[in-house]
């Protein structure tokens, strides 16, 4: 089994984290869309919408992360149950799987990053996606439709009502995140379920951007949910690992680097 994925994106780490929570092994292929590598050739023509992550298992190739985490779910049940009797996530568990999935944190994180930044990487991001369509001429319809999906995104982030629909649409499910919370240990019941593996990487965006004060602290119930799911060894090997504290900035940084020198190499 092969998962294409990077530790900074949102869907990827929900996958890993049902990985870890399911104790699969996996052949990891790091993809950093950050730096234009889901736009290269390979992993374009497998996935030509170029969002990451996917999970391949021999030719069954799936790029929805729910789809992607019920097929897991479905591996380590018939696992563990022999091939039989398959025991998988309830009504609520899965309900509350798409509801949180219907929230997108693409535009909540850009509107939170510093413009100058935002701006430098979306034109190298632009840069890269003409060149690999002049290196593909048999992508080139499919790389066109990720050229104009990024001026799409950076009209959309010129309007701050796209802004406000995002930050609406967060408060409205922690604050029924908080209510549910304050009856149940966990998101659906008492025992640790998929609807958590769905939360707990919305909830480190929200420390990434350092804006816990505002979404976390100010709901009691999340802020001790959070304490206590940030102790799962899931939860460090996926997410801590990366960023928590200095290993933030380190991975920040890296990434940063990376575009810096690529943009100067284009230059000479």
């Amino acid at each position: 089994m092969q998962l294409y994925h990077h530790p900074f994106s949102l869907d990827s780490q929900k996958v890993r984290l049902t990985l870890e929570e399911k104790g699969i092994d996996y052949t990891s292929h790091h993809v950093n869309p950050l730096t234009g590598k889901n736009m290269d050739a390979f992993f374009f023509s497998m996935n030509p919408s170029a969002k990451i992550p996917v999970f391949q298992n021999g030719s069954h190739i799936i790029y929805d992360t729910i789809e992607i985490i019920q097929y897991i779910e479905r591996i380590a049940e018939k696992v563990s149950s022999g091939g039989n009797n398959l025991n998988v996530s309830s009504r609520e568990v899965v309900e509350w799987m798409h509801k949180i999935q219907e929230w997108d944190g693409m535009y909540f994180t850009l509107f939170h990053v510093p413009e100058k930044y935002r701006l430098y990487v979306s034109k190298f991001l632009r840069r890269v996606i003409i060149a690999r369509m002049a290196e593909s001429p048999n992508l080139a319809s499919a790389y066109h439709c990720k050229l104009r999906e990024a001026y799409d995104t950076d009209d959309k982030l010129k309007n701050v009502d796209v802004l406000r629909r995002s930050e609406n649409h967060l408060v409205r499910l922690l604050d029924e995140v908080e209510l549910k919370l304050g009856e149940t240990s966990y998101l659906a019941g008492e025992e640790f379920s998929l609807a958590d593996v769905m939360l707990i990487p919305v909830l480190a965006r929200i420390q990434l951007l350092n804006l816990e004060d505002e979404y976390i602290n100010s709901r009691p119930n999340i802020a001790d949910y959070w304490v206590l799911v940030k102790q799962r060894p899931s939860y460090n090997k996926v997410i801590g690992k990366y960023f928590d504290g200095w290993r933030r900035r380190k991975t920040l940084l890296k990434t940063w680097c990376f575009i810096r020198v690529r943009s100067m190499l284009r230059k000479y």
